[in-house]
């Protein structure tokens, strides 16, 4: 049972950095079709926030799988 809890927990994590790098990415694509010339910042900025947000997934991962650890 906690084994499987933890599994969910991981893979709302997962997911939800899926969608927010996603977000990130689609924004960052429709702000550079927008403004050609701002594509260095955007593209920097972008993946500066794509990092934290992976960051953020990891550390949900870790907390998913080792809080439910009774031991």
């Amino acid at each position: 049972m906690v084994g499987s809890i933890a599994a969910i927990g991981a893979g709302l994590a997962v997911i939800g950095a899926g969608i927010g790098i996603g977000n990130v990415g689609s924004k960052a694509m429709e702000g550079i079709a927008r403004q050609p010339e701002a594509a260095s910042k955007i593209q920097t900025a972008m993946i500066i926030a794509a990092a934290l947000i992976e960051g953020v997934a990891l550390f949900g991962v870790v907390v998913a799988l080792l809080g439910n650890n009774p031991a």
